[in-house]
Formats: C-alpha cells, structure tokens, sequence
C-alpha cells in the first residue's frame, strides 16, 4: 500500500509537483476524492505563459472551470484581462445556460478566434489587404473585445470610471448586437469600459461630436 501511494505521488511529481510539497498532496486529494467533493478555487502560476506546461495541464484537468488573464490584454489596457478563448468553463453548454446564452457566448468566441487568425496577416500586409468581410470581422472583434473591459466600482479608486452593475440579459443582448452588426456605426472607443450597448452608443455619439468638433 505505502508503494502504490509512493508511485501515486512520484507520478503527480513528473506532471509537474514535488511529492513532498503541500500542493502536491493538496491536489491528490481533490483528484481521488468520490464520495465528495472539494471546492477549490486556486491561483495557478504558469511557466513562460505554456498552458501545456505539466504542472498547470495536470491542474486544469480536473477544474470545473479556469479564468486565464493574458499578458498582451492587459497590455492593451483592457481590465479585467481575461483571455476568453484560453478560459474555459463545463458550465457553457446549453442544457445549462439556454440556447441564447451559449449561442451568444460561442459566437463571440468566434468572432475573436477568427480575428486572432487574422493578426499575423494584419501584421505582415497591414488592413488594407484583407477581404470587405475579414475587415467588419476585426472592427467587430476589436469592438468586442474593449467591450469585455469591466468598470468594477473596488477599481473606481484606481480607474476614475464609475462602477457599472449589467444585468445577464442585458450584457447577452449587447454583445448580440455588437456581433449582429447594430454597432458598425460606432467608434471602438465606444466600447471601453461601458456596462451596456445603450451606455457604449451615448459615448461613441459624444466621441463622435467631439471629433466634428475638432
């Protein structure tokens, strides 16, 4: 018995944690736990930014969910920086949200995924050689992802935004509206740290008339 446990923790050691530490016992526990369960909500390091990296791989497996923050979003200024298409979630299923809630949410990750495609391009031959289509879908993209900023009230110290609380339905509807195309006609700005659609088209008209201004 004292083998087979020596060769459970050797194991776990080689995907990525010393046997000996506290992190490694803590996570053969929450693995091999079946008349229960464990909530754990856990701060992962991962190593050069790899999430195939043995040791937060082996965590992820058995995490019912993960939030992954991005370094290149946060260096566009973009708070909280949440990477959506390298977080995932069990709960985005429809059988749990509802149709329109997972049709929405998978539509903007595609519409990010297609346009993080298209950054290679962009960077080698610049806008003007993509396609009429390739070009709505990055302003939409770039539209959707400042509309992921989230002005939080415990940042308005820091931000000097003032906190917004969206409703589910209301932020579900406003991301639809952006992919739908109902926002072509506003500036990216619009987006940045807004709580709905309504509060990103009084900002983008002010932007707008502030330009025609000048």
């Amino acid at each position: 018995m004292k083998r087979a446990k020596m060769a459970q923790r050797s194991a776990l050691s080689l995907a990525g944690f010393l046997a000996l530490v506290d992190m490694g016992i803590m996570q053969e526990r929450i693995t091999t736990t079946r008349k229960g369960s464990i909530t754990s909500v856990q701060a992962v390091y991962v190593p050069a930014d790899d999430l195939t990296d043995p040791a937060p791989a082996t965590t992820f497996a058995h995490l019912d969910a993960t939030t992954v923050l991005s370094r290149g979003i946060s260096e566009l200024g973009i708070y909280p920086a949440v990477d959506p298409l390298d977080s995932k979630s069990r709960l985005l299923d429809p059988r749990v949200l509802g149709d329109d809630h997972y049709g929405t949410a998978t539509r903007v990750q595609q519409i990010l995924q297609e346009y993080k495609s298209l950054q290679d391009i962009i960077a080698i031959l610049g806008m003007d050689e993509l396609s009429e289509q390739d070009k709505l879908t990055v302003e939409r993209a770039r539209k959707v992802q400042r509309f992921l900023s989230q002005p939080f009230t415990v940042a308005q110290v820091f931000t000097g935004i003032q906190g917004t609380l969206v409703d589910l339905k209301d932020t579900i509807r406003s991301f639809k509206a952006i992919i739908n195309g109902e926002a072509d006609d506003l500036p990216e700005g619009a987006f940045y740290m807004v709580g709905d659609i309504e509060s990103a088209r009084q900002k983008g008209e002010k932007i707008l008339a502030d330009l025609e201004k000048s």
